[in-house]
């Protein structure tokens, strides 16, 4: 994990993000992919842990999201969700999780973190995800609609 300077909290790991949130009931993790993504890629399935993760899209097919914010707090009001508690952003390879992490630290949440590999991990030699790393290569919980 890496410190402050980068106005977050750091990087963890797919493994390391999935231990949190089996271990810290307050522990949430936060997609920030587009809808398609969800639809079409899959999400992390935290069933077995009594979870669901938070799906706020960072980007939209229009550009940026306007409303990113927004969105996340109405999401952590209604789940009660304290500035304190473990923030664990994911999304394909971790650049744009990495972005919400540090806007969701500059609104006054202390423990935001970028899951560094994302959902489908960096490209491989053939330019392909999903064959390095990322959640789905570490074997984690995951599902498709």
């Amino acid at each position: 994990m890496t410190g402050f300077a980068q106005g977050y909290a750091g990087d963890v790991t797919p493994e390391e993000a999935w231990q949190r949130l089996s271990d810290d009931a307050t522990a949430v993790i936060i997609d920030v992919r587009t809808q398609a993504e969800w639809h079409f890629v899959g999400v992390p399935d935290l069933s077995s842990l009594g979870k669901e993760p938070l799906l706020v899209q960072w980007v939209t097919s229009h550009g940026p999201n306007p409303d990113f914010m927004t969105e996340l707090m109405r999401e952590f009001d209604a789940r009660d969700v304290a500035t304190d508690a473990p923030l664990l952003f994911l999304c394909r390879s971790g650049v744009r999780s990495k972005n919400a992490a540090i806007a969701c630290t500059q609104a006054g949440y202390t423990a935001c973190f970028n899951v560094a590999t994302g959902f489908e991990g960096d490209l491989d030699d053939a330019h392909h995800r999903s064959t390095v790393n990322g959640w789905r290569v570490a074997g984690l919980p995951w599902a498709q609609s």
